[in-house]
């Protein structure tokens, strides 16, 4: 977060002003072009709290978005349901309003790892790159692997999930994609229940993606 150094009671208070019961800042979303050419200026917002209004929340003229990243739950912040993120083999036809991402310890992993609001498992893709933030799962691989997609203007809710750490890309079917310390994150279509965890070592390549965006064996 911010270098400077705050009081933990100015802190508290900051966080109290913030989207209810969060802290949290803004992302901008980068476009597959950004990786080819000079970065840009950082958007003033990047480090900053979220933005408390509706039309703060617009995406820019150009398209590129941004997204707030709330360090606290859906829950905490009165929001209900999932947010439009559907479940299993079930095509999610329109990005997600919100996303939770939330950092659970189970069976048979050992670390933390990934889970959304549904508690499905998030893997990440070997064959991906996180710097540049870069997806190669597109066409067919995409319905296997559902992309973790959300809304422009949209909003990620946290648990045991640094702000950090999340970002997002634009796909080359120009929906965004949430990545988690670079790496694009997915679902596993054949996870159907919560815990599932089927995608877990698929082709050497898929793997459970940790808090960090570190995959998880």
């Amino acid at each position: 977060m911010a270098s400077t150094p705050i009081h933990r009671g100015a802190a508290a208070l900051l966080c109290a002003a913030i989207l209810l019961s969060g802290c949290g800042k803004t992302i901008s979303i980068t476009d597959s072009d950004d990786a080819k050419t000079p970065a840009a200026p950082p958007v003033a917002a990047s480090s900053a709290a979220a933005p408390t209004s509706a039309a703060a929340t617009e995406p820019p003229a150009g398209g590129n978005g941004a997204l707030q990243v709330v360090d606290s739950t859906a829950a905490q912040n009165g929001k209900n349901g999932d947010g439009g993120t559907v479940i299993g083999v079930a095509i999610q036809e329109k990005p997600p309003v919100w996303v939770q991402l939330a950092a659970v310890t189970s069976p048979p992993l050992n670390k933390p790892h990934l889970i959304n609001i549904n508690q499905a498992a998030l893997y990440r893709f070997d064959k991906d790159s996180a710097k540049p933030s870069t997806s190669n799962c597109n066409d067919d691989c995409a319905v296997t692997w559902p992309p973790v997609m959300i809304e422009e203007g949209g909003a990620v809710y946290l648990a045991g999930v640094d702000p950090d750490k999340v970002g997002a890309i634009r796909r080359a079917d120009g929906n965004v994609q949430i990545t988690v310390g670079g790496w694009p994150i997915y679902r596993f279509a054949k996870d159907k229940l919560p815990g599932d965890l089927k995608g877990q070592g698929v082709g050497g390549t898929w793997f459970a993606v940790g808090p960090d965006g570190k995959k998880v064996k």
